[in-house]
Protein backbone atom coordinates (compact mmCIF):
# COMPACT_ATOMS: atom_id res chain seq x y z
CA UNK A 1 0.00 0.00 0.00
CA UNK A 2 1.22 3.50 0.81
CA UNK A 3 4.87 3.94 1.78
CA UNK A 4 5.65 5.99 4.90
CA UNK A 5 7.85 8.23 2.75
CA UNK A 6 4.81 9.02 0.62
CA UNK A 7 2.71 9.95 3.64
CA UNK A 8 5.47 12.17 5.03
CA UNK A 9 6.02 13.73 1.60
CA UNK A 10 2.36 14.66 1.19
CA UNK A 11 2.19 15.95 4.77
CA UNK A 12 5.22 18.18 4.17
CA UNK A 13 3.87 19.55 0.90
CA UNK A 14 0.43 20.10 2.45
CA UNK A 15 1.95 21.98 5.40
CA UNK A 16 3.96 24.22 3.11
CA UNK A 17 0.92 24.96 0.95
CA UNK A 18 -1.46 25.73 3.82
CA UNK A 19 1.04 28.08 5.49
CA UNK A 20 1.39 30.06 2.26
CA UNK A 21 -1.23 32.85 2.28
CA UNK A 22 -3.94 32.15 -0.24
CA UNK A 23 -7.70 32.44 -0.84
CA UNK A 24 -8.65 29.99 1.92
CA UNK A 25 -6.58 31.75 4.56
CA UNK A 26 -7.81 35.18 3.49
CA UNK A 27 -11.46 34.14 3.65
CA UNK A 28 -11.20 32.25 6.93
CA UNK A 29 -9.27 35.01 8.68
CA UNK A 30 -11.60 37.76 7.44
CA UNK A 31 -14.70 35.91 8.64
CA UNK A 32 -13.16 34.93 11.96
CA UNK A 33 -12.22 38.55 12.67
CA UNK A 34 -15.48 40.16 11.55
CA UNK A 35 -17.98 37.56 12.81
CA UNK A 36 -16.07 35.57 15.40
CA UNK A 37 -14.67 32.08 15.75
CA UNK A 38 -18.02 30.36 15.17
CA UNK A 39 -18.32 31.96 11.74
CA UNK A 40 -14.76 30.93 10.99
CA UNK A 41 -15.47 27.32 11.96
CA UNK A 42 -18.64 27.23 9.82
CA UNK A 43 -16.66 28.63 6.89
CA UNK A 44 -14.00 25.99 7.50
CA UNK A 45 -16.73 23.35 7.21
CA UNK A 46 -17.35 24.53 3.65
CA UNK A 47 -13.63 24.43 2.95
CA UNK A 48 -13.54 20.85 4.22
CA UNK A 49 -16.28 19.78 1.80
CA UNK A 50 -14.28 21.41 -0.98
CA UNK A 51 -11.30 19.25 -0.04
CA UNK A 52 -13.50 16.14 -0.16
CA UNK A 53 -14.73 17.12 -3.63
CA UNK A 54 -11.17 17.38 -4.94
CA UNK A 55 -10.23 14.13 -3.19
CA UNK A 56 -13.04 12.17 -4.85
CA UNK A 57 -12.97 13.94 -8.22
CA UNK A 58 -9.27 13.53 -8.82
CA UNK A 59 -9.26 9.90 -7.77
CA UNK A 60 -12.35 9.07 -9.81
CA UNK A 61 -11.27 10.52 -13.11
CA UNK A 62 -10.85 14.30 -13.19
CA UNK A 63 -7.14 13.88 -13.80
CA UNK A 64 -7.95 11.78 -16.88
CA UNK A 65 -9.93 14.70 -18.28
CA UNK A 66 -6.96 17.05 -17.95
CA UNK A 67 -4.66 14.45 -19.47
CA UNK A 68 -7.02 14.09 -22.42
CA UNK A 69 -7.44 17.86 -22.79
CA UNK A 70 -4.15 19.43 -21.65
CA UNK A 71 -5.27 22.84 -22.90
CA UNK A 72 -8.01 22.82 -20.27
CA UNK A 73 -5.46 22.12 -17.55
CA UNK A 74 -3.27 24.98 -18.77
CA UNK A 75 -6.29 27.30 -18.84
CA UNK A 76 -7.23 26.39 -15.26
CA UNK A 77 -3.65 26.86 -14.10
CA UNK A 78 -3.27 30.27 -15.79
CA UNK A 79 -6.62 31.42 -14.43
CA UNK A 80 -5.44 30.44 -10.96
CA UNK A 81 -2.15 32.30 -11.45
CA UNK A 82 -4.05 35.42 -12.55
CA UNK A 83 -6.25 35.23 -9.44
CA UNK A 84 -3.22 34.89 -7.17
CA UNK A 85 -1.59 37.85 -8.92
CA UNK A 86 -4.73 39.90 -8.29
CA UNK A 87 -4.64 39.00 -4.59
CA UNK A 88 -0.95 39.93 -4.46
CA UNK A 89 -1.64 43.33 -6.05
CA UNK A 90 -4.54 43.93 -3.66
CA UNK A 91 -2.18 43.42 -0.73
CA UNK A 92 0.79 45.37 -2.11
CA UNK A 93 -0.92 48.33 -3.78
CA UNK A 94 -0.96 51.71 -2.00
CA UNK A 95 -3.83 51.66 0.44
CA UNK A 96 -3.95 47.86 0.50
CA UNK A 97 -5.35 46.17 3.57
CA UNK A 98 -3.81 43.34 5.56
CA UNK A 99 -5.74 40.10 5.83
CA UNK A 100 -5.66 40.58 9.62
CA UNK A 101 -6.92 44.18 9.52
CA UNK A 102 -10.47 44.50 10.90
CA UNK A 103 -12.95 45.66 8.28
CA UNK A 104 -16.61 46.55 8.18
CA UNK A 105 -18.32 43.93 6.05
CA UNK A 106 -21.89 42.60 6.30
CA UNK A 107 -22.40 39.56 8.49
CA UNK A 108 -23.49 36.46 6.59
CA UNK A 109 -25.79 33.66 7.64
CA UNK A 110 -24.26 30.28 8.55
CA UNK A 111 -25.52 28.84 5.26
CA UNK A 112 -23.84 31.55 3.22
CA UNK A 113 -20.65 31.24 5.24
CA UNK A 114 -20.56 27.52 4.50
CA UNK A 115 -21.22 27.97 0.77
CA UNK A 116 -18.65 30.75 0.46
CA UNK A 117 -16.07 28.58 2.22
CA UNK A 118 -16.88 25.76 -0.20
CA UNK A 119 -16.66 27.96 -3.31
CA UNK A 120 -13.47 29.65 -2.11
CA UNK A 121 -11.80 26.26 -1.83
CA UNK A 122 -13.18 24.90 -5.10
CA UNK A 123 -11.79 27.95 -6.93
CA UNK A 124 -8.49 27.86 -5.04
CA UNK A 125 -5.72 27.21 -7.60
CA UNK A 126 -3.36 25.98 -4.88
CA UNK A 127 -5.68 23.10 -4.05
CA UNK A 128 -6.28 22.21 -7.69
CA UNK A 129 -2.55 22.04 -8.29
CA UNK A 130 -2.06 20.05 -5.09
CA UNK A 131 -4.45 17.30 -6.16
CA UNK A 132 -3.77 17.31 -9.89
CA UNK A 133 0.01 17.59 -9.92
CA UNK A 134 1.61 17.03 -6.52
CA UNK A 135 -0.16 14.25 -4.61
CA UNK A 136 -0.10 11.80 -7.57
CA UNK A 137 3.70 11.94 -7.51
CA UNK A 138 3.70 10.12 -4.15
CA UNK A 139 1.62 7.17 -5.35
CA UNK A 140 3.57 3.92 -5.67
CA UNK A 141 2.39 2.27 -8.89
CA UNK A 142 4.11 -0.97 -7.92
CA UNK A 143 2.32 -1.02 -4.57
CA UNK A 144 -1.09 -1.76 -6.06
CA UNK A 145 -4.48 -0.37 -4.95
CA UNK A 146 -3.80 2.94 -6.69
CA UNK A 147 -7.27 4.30 -5.89
CA UNK A 148 -6.89 3.55 -2.18
CA UNK A 149 -3.43 5.09 -2.17
CA UNK A 150 -4.81 8.25 -3.72
CA UNK A 151 -7.65 8.44 -1.20
CA UNK A 152 -5.31 7.84 1.75
CA UNK A 153 -2.72 10.40 0.62
CA UNK A 154 -5.46 12.93 -0.07
CA UNK A 155 -6.84 12.30 3.41
CA UNK A 156 -3.42 13.11 4.86
CA UNK A 157 -3.51 16.45 3.07
CA UNK A 158 -7.01 17.17 4.38
CA UNK A 159 -6.05 16.41 7.99
CA UNK A 160 -2.99 18.68 7.80
CA UNK A 161 -4.88 21.51 6.08
CA UNK A 162 -7.89 21.43 8.41
CA UNK A 163 -5.72 21.27 11.54
CA UNK A 164 -3.67 24.31 10.52
CA UNK A 165 -6.71 26.25 9.26
CA UNK A 166 -8.60 25.56 12.50
CA UNK A 167 -5.65 26.93 14.48
CA UNK A 168 -5.68 30.04 12.27
CA UNK A 169 -9.44 30.48 12.77
CA UNK A 170 -9.13 30.21 16.56
CA UNK A 171 -6.15 32.57 16.73
CA UNK A 172 -7.20 35.11 14.08
CA UNK A 173 -8.81 37.51 16.54
CA UNK A 174 -5.82 37.52 18.89
CA UNK A 175 -3.41 37.98 15.97
CA UNK A 176 -5.49 40.85 14.58
CA UNK A 177 -5.53 42.60 17.99
CA UNK A 178 -1.77 42.10 18.38
CA UNK A 179 -1.07 43.56 14.94
CA UNK A 180 -3.57 46.42 15.35
CA UNK A 181 -1.47 47.71 18.24
CA UNK A 182 1.63 47.57 16.04
CA UNK A 183 0.86 49.32 12.71
CA UNK A 184 4.35 48.73 11.34
CA UNK A 185 3.96 44.98 11.90
CA UNK A 186 0.58 45.07 10.17
CA UNK A 187 2.15 46.71 7.11
CA UNK A 188 5.01 44.21 7.17
CA UNK A 189 2.55 41.32 7.31
CA UNK A 190 0.71 42.76 4.29
CA UNK A 191 3.92 43.09 2.27
CA UNK A 192 5.07 39.58 3.19
CA UNK A 193 1.70 38.11 2.25
CA UNK A 194 1.56 40.07 -1.02
CA UNK A 195 5.08 39.03 -1.96
CA UNK A 196 4.34 35.37 -1.17
CA UNK A 197 1.20 35.47 -3.28
CA UNK A 198 3.07 37.12 -6.13
CA UNK A 199 5.82 34.51 -6.08
CA UNK A 200 3.24 31.74 -5.97
CA UNK A 201 1.40 33.26 -8.94
CA UNK A 202 4.67 33.40 -10.87
CA UNK A 203 5.59 29.81 -10.01
CA UNK A 204 2.14 28.60 -11.08
CA UNK A 205 2.29 30.54 -14.34
CA UNK A 206 5.72 29.20 -15.38
CA UNK A 207 5.19 25.67 -14.08
CA UNK A 208 5.25 23.20 -16.98
CA UNK A 209 4.20 20.11 -15.02
CA UNK A 210 1.14 18.19 -16.13
CA UNK A 211 -1.20 15.77 -14.34
CA UNK A 212 0.12 12.23 -14.23
CA UNK A 213 -1.79 9.13 -15.12
CA UNK A 214 -1.09 7.60 -11.73
CA UNK A 215 -4.67 8.08 -10.61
Amino acid sequence: MVELSGVLGVATVALGMVLTPGPNMIYLVSRSITQGRRAGVVSLGGVAVGFLFYLLATNLGLTALFIAVPELYVAVKLAGAAYLAYLAWSALKPGGVSVFAPRDIPHDTPGRLFVMGLMTNLLNPKIAIMYLSLIPQFIDLDGGHVLMQGLLLGSVQIVVALTVNLAIVLAAGAIALFLARRPSWLRAQRYVMGTALGLLALSVAVDTSTPTASN
